[in-house]
């Protein structure tokens, strides 16, 4: 097994090898480089090196450039000639046209087979990042993961979520005595902010079957590690929800795969695109889970690179743990832009034969100035590098090609097809109509009650199965009737007509005397 990745060559004829060591693969690595550089190439050169290894890659194709990692170059393409020329200046001798394994995926289900994770698999904290929640609000999002875990409610996709934000907003009382006040302004706010994420399609990235690592860690019938390509030109126009779910994946793996020290080659190596998109504005608390992840998850045997335009981008904890670099050219057009390119050539081990502030000013679209390790994670001296030509299409591949890849893949059949089981949802609409059903009995019990009241008040009683009155009601009821007659009579008789009656009785009597 070749040890080694030829990235291209160096010195000052280009003819001295530069490799990538497979051992120390895993140590992580950067790319970085003005627009229209490089980068991508350098990219895909890396992928089909580890793909030809064994390793599986897994990357984001922000441009859509990179579907051609799935088709052979060609003979008739434009610059097949410019590669050739390249390949002999640079000694590449065994290069050849050939096509990768490649498993396309894509988070909207369009571009490749859809990508799914579970609310609770992605837990409070990158939910929060991904919704820029406060700190008030982040802590009612961890009532409720901790309300569902204790009640037994998986969170599976956002109706999930939403559904028990209202059930733990009707119950607010009860859980405020339990863990701190829980206000109905936090709550609402988080369901503004998950209409938002809905609207930016968030609900195709929650759902099941939820997205199992090891299908990202396959190899073909030739031993050829798979080239995952997650299509990310679509998903950039959500930065947020770009980042976090990247970030998810890398934390997922951290907290999975076992350990195994250093092994001989990376058991998959994992590409970041536009990392600056990951720490602009995040949390003090995100970096540091970041760092922790980068720091310990070679000991998983996860190789990690970051690509971004200016190593500036990355926190410089993190960047101190990149030992492959990769650094096409940089533009000093500002004060800062120098005050950068300074400070990433300080970042090299010196080459006596040349400057290597000047050589990052100065390398042309397709050469570098690469440091990689070497023997015992030494990083190796800066060279100038002219980075070989790629083995595969340059340039994306047409939309018929993709599906038929798609087709031919059998992850069309496991994640092809959403599944919704029971969940959080389902169990609290369950108890909703419980309860409805409940209501509905005990205001027909109450309905019942109130007829047998009402009887009882026009004081109807069984006995012995015949219906009777008893004397003393009737009695009641008569001297009732006579004290209201009198009454009536009474007050006709106080009245003018009851005047005239009199007067009329009286005057009677008077003539007849």
């Amino acid at each position: 097994m070749d040890k080694n990745i030829f990235l291209g060559g160096a010195g000052e004829d280009y003819s001295q090898p530069q490799n990538l060591t497979l051992k120390y693969a895993n140590r992580h690595g950067l790319i970085a480089g003005a627009t229209g550089t490089g980068k991508t190439v350098t990219l895909q050169i890396l992928a089909e090196g580890f793909s030809a290894a064994g390793v599986p890659v897994f990357l984001s194709d922000v441009k859509g450039d990179l579907s051609g990692l799935a088709m052979a170059g060609s003979e008739s393409h434009k610059l097949h000639q410019a590669f050739q020329d390249r390949a002999a200046r640079i000694g590449f001798q065994d290069y050849t046209y050939a096509a990768c394994p490649v498993t396309f995926w894509d988070l909207f289900g369009e571009q490749g087979h859809p990508v799914r994770t579970t609310v609770t698999e992605m837990g409070p904290l990158l939910l929060s990042r991904l919704m820029d929640l406060s700190e008030a609000q982040e802590g009612i999002l961890n009532i409720a993961f901790r309300v569902a875990d204790e009640e037994g409610m998986p969170l599976l996709d956002l109706k999930d979520l939403q559904a028990l934000l209202v059930w733990i907003g009707e119950n607010r009382t009860q859980l405020s005595l339990r863990y701190g006040n829980v206000s109905t302004a936090s709550i609402g706010a988080i369901q503004r902010r998950l209409l938002v994420l809905e609207n930016q399609g968030g609900t195709n990235l929650f759902g099941e079957p939820a997205l199992e690592l090891a299908d990202l860690m396959r190899t073909d019938a030739n031993g050829q590690g798979m080239v995952n390509i997650l299509a990310s030109d679509k998903l950039m126009g959500s930065p947020r929800l770009y980042a976090t779910f990247l970030l998810w994946l890398l934390s997922e793996l951290f907290e999975e795969l076992p350990e195994v020290g250093d092994p001989d080659k990376p058991k998959l190596v994992f590409f970041f695109d536009e990392a600056h998109l990951l720490f602009e504005d995040a949390p003090k608390v995100l970096v540091d889970k970041v760092e922790q992840v980068a720091r310990l998850i070679r000991s998983k045997g996860v190789g990690v690179y970051f690509i971004s335009q200016n190593p500036a981008d990355i926190p410089e904890d993190i960047l101190g743990q990149l030992g492959n670099r990769v650094q096409h050219a940089l533009r000093a057009f500002t004060a800062r832009d120098r005050k950068n390119l300074r400070l990433a050539a300080e970042t090299y081990r010196e080459n006596p034969a040349f400057d290597t502030e000047t050589a990052i000013r100065e390398v042309g679209v397709g050469e570098a100035v690469t440091s990689m390790l070497q023997k015992k994670g030494v990083p190796g001296i800066v060279e100038r590098t002219l980075i070989r030509p790629p083995g595969t299409q340059l340039g994306p591949i047409t939309a018929s090609e993709r599906q038929a890849v798609m087709t031919a893949s059998p992850m069309q059949v496991k994640y092809g097809t959403l599944k919704d089981r029971k969940s959080a949802f389902e169990i609290l609409q369950a108890r909703a109509d419980q309860a409805a059903q409940a209501a509905a009995k005990a205001e027909e019990q109450e309905e019942t009650q109130s007829v047998a009241e009402r009887e009882f008040a026009t004081a109807r009683r069984y006995s012995g199965g015949r219906v009777g009155r008893s004397s003393s009601r009737v009695k009641r009821q008569k001297d009732t009737f006579a004290t209201a007659m009198s009454e009536a009579v009474i007050k006709e008789l106080k009245g003018t007509t009851g005047r005239r009656i009199v007067r009329g009785i009286l005057g009677g009597l008077f003539r007849a005397r």
